[in-house]
């Protein structure tokens, strides 16, 4: 299935390349015929590298809510589509070109052409709020609380939002916990491929986990390879499974330099919160957990 090629077709063109949304249409072998300046603008592949290639072939590698793959083991969202001959909508996160998740709402609809099935017209969006990410990042600033590489809040910040949850813990008694996670093996791709490199798998890593995170969840840089996440109003078993699809999602994200696919995985230390805490004490206590993701052979959860 593609755009008419008319002159109505340059004109259905110019409509869509207008969208803030990724549109994109895939034939009945879920090859791609068309890529929109949004998808452009949301998966960061041009249109060149895109069309005649399939959906499944390396490029949006869509994963479900809980970071389970879809392309590969038939839930792909555009076969649901064409199998069922009704639209499908769902939340899921693609793979960003520069090797990222990103979390989209898409809606899938098939086509049909005289009865028949003849492909699917994709549309998705960014599911995060454009504006309430610019005001975070200009409140970080004004605060002096911005990591300038990752874009997220430094070890002040996290220091900051520590406190305030240990204070409405001990006067509301409400639940919260702290992940601590580290990339691992990071002075191996530092020292393979260069600390520009390296820069570009800590941005690769802070922008998955951000938006593997609920909005209100608090995710910072603590220093070098380590970051803490701050899940709001949660229990132990609960904690458990962000940390999960955490780790989930940051391992099936990829930075590609040049046909080399550079992967990173990282080791999680999760605890909740506990009366008497202190912000030291909280924080080394999910620091020794991740110490025990890592001497249980890396890329792996731990609660406690």
């Amino acid at each position: 299935m593609t755009l008419p090629s008319e002159d109505g077709g340059e004109l259905y063109r110019s409509i869509l390349d207008e969208l803030y949304e990724g549109v994109y249409l895939v034939d009945s072998d879920r090859r791609i015929t068309y890529w929109n300046r949004g998808a452009e603008r949301i998966t960061g592949y041009p249109a060149a590298e895109v069309v005649g290639i399939h959906c499944w072939d390396g490029v949006l590698m869509h994963l479900d809510a809980e970071g389970k793959p879809l392309c590969d083991t038939g839930a792909c969202l555009a076969l649901s589509s064409m199998r069922s001959g009704a639209p499908v909508d769902s939340e899921a996160y693609l793979l960003h070109r520069d090797g990222h998740r990103v979390p989209v709402a898409t809606h899938s609809a098939p086509i049909f052409n005289n009865g028949t099935v003849t492909g699917v017209v994709e549309t998705f969006s960014d599911n995060r709020s454009v504006e309430e990410a610019r005001a975070k990042i200009e409140e970080l600033e004004r605060l002096a609380l911005l990591d300038e590489l990752t874009g997220l809040g430094n070890r002040r910040h996290a220091e900051v939002h520590l406190k305030a949850r240990l204070d409405q813990l001990e006067r509301y008694g409400w639940p919260f916990g702290v992940l601590y996670f580290d990339i691992d093996r990071f002075k191996e791709v530092n020292d393979t491929y260069g600390h520009s490199v390296g820069d570009r798998v800590l941005i690769m890593v802070a922008r998955t986990t951000e938006g593997a995170l609920r909005s209100f969840d608090i995710v910072s840089r603590w220093g070098g390879e380590e970051f803490t996440a701050i899940i709001e109003n949660v229990r132990e078993d609960l904690l458990s499974g962000i940390a999960e699809k955490l780790r989930s999602l940051v391992e099936q994200s990829a930075l590609n330099m040049g046909g080399t696919s550079i992967r990173a995985t990282v080791s999680v230390g999760a605890t909740p919160a506990r009366g008497g805490d202190t912000i030291e004490g909280l924080v080394d206590r999910a620091d020794r957990l991740m110490y025990s993701s890592k001497k249980s052979g890396r890329n792996r959860v731990t609660v406690g």
